[in-house]
């Protein structure tokens, strides 16, 4: 898990693969909020680290599809939608 600093909004934890373009989106869209949040690249974990990433998100998102972005443990946004982040963040 990479940290981005930032104003803190809570806890905000991006699932992403390094070759996806909507979650490279969802990373811009956070640095341009100025927010500060957590990353990781699930395509570049191995092992038992991936497996247990793997079922972090698929208590969010059955489906494990990217980017998979949890807000305060309380609300996971599924794709590149910018108009659910902006007002989650807000």
């Amino acid at each position: 898990m990479e940290h981005t600093a930032g104003i803190d909004k809570g806890q905000i934890t991006l699932y992403a693969l390094s070759t996806c373009v909507w979650c490279n989106r969802t990373k811009l869209l956070l640095q341009e909020l100025g927010v500060a949040y957590d990353y990781v690249y699930v395509d570049n974990l191995a092992g038992d680290a991936k497996e247990k990433t793997l079922e972090e998100i698929k208590q969010w998102n059955p489906r494990c599809s990217f980017p998979s972005l949890v807000i305060n443990n309380s609300q996971c946004i599924i794709g590149f939608d910018e108009k659910k982040i902006r007002e989650a963040i807000a």
